[in-house]
């Protein structure tokens, strides 16, 4: 007898726990959310963030708060939104970079980007475009892998940095390609690509959003794009495919995450709320601006699209021996 009352009791437990967890989802958010962006203000990241969280505001019918923390490759602004309360009011708008790239770059990273962050939705992925200086006689991506050949480390291929995603982009293109050339790394996108219109470096693996400005103004030249079909904004720039380099096929994405821990009813309103927000006519239109697309992956998807993305970038870094202690 006792021991049925005993579990009655805590049928009863459980049932108002998921009660009370229920009615927190259904009053969140009370107050602003912040979403920590681990980049500077004008990168792509900064970019995405902001036409986000701007929508998302809206959506929400609360502040949502930008919060650049930039430093050590995204790792900063990735370890404080781990080591935030897991109440559903710090997001962090990580990417490729921070989730799937930084744990094989830095040996002694403070926290596990699969077991210490929960994804809640995809806000947006974007090809790489291969981009090179204008002054070069390099039209396609076929082009390159000739001039390269023909100047063994002589061509000066350019990165936001030792490790970064632009410069493990083209480590995978090399490597892929048999070519072999010299790695300049840079603080960030911006002085690369500036560089790279000044005819200081040859080459660069860069995402559409950092590079756009740039190759409307007609500074650089775009030759190729990574993904299996060419985007609307650079309808005459080919497919890597297309140009005859079989199978490079890389996103850069862009993603909302949560510290574990966050009740899950929270998570789900989350997920929900962006997903809609995606949606919207004016979010596509200006994420479309900027050379990204939005997000489709369910909350489930992306949480196995980004276990197997880990997967994938772990071994483009062993096979770079790219390290930064």
């Amino acid at each position: 007898m006792r021991a049925a009352a005993w579990w009655q009791c805590l049928l009863m437990t459980c049932l108002a726990l998921g009660s009370i967890s229920d009615a927190l989802a259904q009053e969140y958010p009370t107050k602003p959310v912040r979403l920590i962006v681990p980049f500077p203000a004008g990168g792509g990241s900064d970019i995405i963030g902001r036409i986000l969280a701007q929508k998302l505001s809206e959506r929400l019918g609360q502040q949502v708060v930008v919060d650049n923390r930039a430093g050590a490759g995204g790792s900063i602004g990735t370890e404080a939104a781990v080591r935030s309360a897991p109440d559903g009011y710090t997001l962090v708008l990580a990417s490729t970079s921070e989730i799937a790239v930084n744990p094989g770059i830095y040996s002694n990273l403070p926290y596990d980007t699969v077991k210490d962050l929960v994804p809640v939705a995809m806000v947006a992925s974007t090809p790489m475009v291969i981009v090179t200086s204008p002054s070069l006689p390099i039209k396609t991506a076929t082009d390159l892998v000739a001039y390269a050949r023909s100047k063994p480390r002589q061509v000066n291929v350019g990165s936001a940095g030792n490790g970064s995603f632009t410069h493990l982009a083209g480590e995978l293109f090399r490597s892929t390609n048999g070519v072999t050339w010299t790695h300049v790394p840079y603080k960030g996108a911006p002085p690369a690509l500036t560089d790279l219109a000044a005819g200081r470096i040859d080459v660069m693996f860069s995402t559409l959003p950092a590079a756009i400005g740039m190759i409307k103004s007609n500074l650089i030249r775009p030759i190729a794009v990574s993904a299996q079909t060419r985007d609307a904004n650079l309808p005459d720039v080919p497919t890597a495919t297309e140009s005859g380099i079989a199978g490079y096929d890389v996103q850069y994405w862009y993603g909302v995450f949560v510290p574990a821990g966050t009740p899950k009813p929270v998570v789900a309103k989350l997920a929900d709320s962006i997903a809609q927000t995606l949606k919207a006519p004016d979010m596509i239109e200006s994420l479309g601006k900027q050379g990204a697309s939005p997000g489709t992956l369910t909350d489930a998807a992306f949480a196995a699209y980004v276990t197997q993305e880990v997967e994938k970038w772990g071994k483009v870094v062993k096979e770079s021996g790219a390290k930064i202690d």
